[in-house]
């Protein structure tokens, strides 16, 4: 039971992550003016979407019910975005914001990751895909900085 329960615990963070980066990409994509971000930021999306569809099924095919971020978590997150890019919404803020964000998700997928001996082969690899795409986003990144 203790095994399922750290299973079930680890593919809703790895699910929650990538819901969170997309709705960061959601609330700052309006405010993006630099086309080549705005690029990026959409390649991005549809990557996380990807992966979150990826994890949807597997939790499905599985029984795992999955845990949303919640509209209070939202709703911060989208005041926050909105209130940095009101006072600053240049190129260099937006990548910086967005690196940030990234490396919070990249932070969390790493200790889920030096715990993958107690996950199922399946989940860890859903992690390892996941820190591997933030790991390469957050370098894509910093191009805009």
């Amino acid at each position: 039971m203790q095994e399922e329960n750290a299973n079930s615990k680890a593919i809703n963070d790895a699910y929650k992550n990538a819901h969170i980066a997309l709705q960061s990409i959601s609330d700052v994509l309006p405010s993006v003016e630099d086309e080549n971000l705005k690029k990026e930021l959409r390649d991005e999306y549809e990557g996380y979407e990807k992966i979150i569809g990826e994890i949807s099924t597997y939790m499905s095919e599985n029984k795992i019910q999955p845990k949303d971020i919640g509209a209070i978590k939202k709703a911060m997150l989208w005041s926050s975005i909105k209130m940095k890019t009101l006072i600053d919404d240049s190129r260099n803020k937006i990548a910086d914001m967005m690196i940030k964000g990234t490396v919070m998700g990249i932070n969390e997928l790493k200790a889920m990751d030096n715990e993958k001996e107690n996950l199922d082969e399946s989940i860890a690899d859903f992690i390892a895909r996941l820190l591997k795409l933030e790991e390469g986003y957050e370098e894509k990144l910093k191009e805009f900085l």
